[in-house]
């Protein structure tokens, strides 16, 4: 009986052990500043901006910018995993409005194709005996 009741004693303070790393672990996780994802976020950000978000997509530009501001306040703060979860927000907005500003200049581009060869196309009926 004395060797079962042991065994589960040291089962037990393995099991308080194992549960008390991952308390400490995840507590350790959450107190490291998210600045990779920041960084990462921030170029995304510039890069839509770049594609011309600020024309072509300016709602999902504005909504990046915003969590992307909120993110840095939350780290000026130490709420890291806020910081976190609003920066990889502002990333996915970012490229949402780089995607629209690309999709929507491909559209104009084919347009003007469509007008030139539409023009040229009546300028050959036109010369045509």
């Amino acid at each position: 009986m004395k060797i079962t009741n042991r065994f589960k004693s040291a089962q037990m303070m393995r099991s308080i052990g194992l549960s008390a790393t991952v308390a400490v672990f995840i507590a350790g996780c959450a107190g490291i500043p998210p600045t990779e994802q920041m960084a990462v976020s921030k170029a995304a950000v510039n890069n839509a901006n770049s594609a011309g978000g600020n024309e072509y997509a300016p709602l999902p530009l504005r909504s990046a910018m915003e969590k992307m501001d909120a993110a840095e306040q939350a780290m000026r703060d130490e709420e890291y995993e806020l910081a976190r979860q609003l920066s990889e927000q502002a990333q996915v907005d970012a490229q949402l409005a780089a995607a629209k500003a690309r999709a929507a200049k491909a559209q104009k581009a084919a347009a003007a194709l469509k007008e030139g060869t539409k023009v040229l196309r009546q300028e050959i009926d036109r010369n045509a005996p």
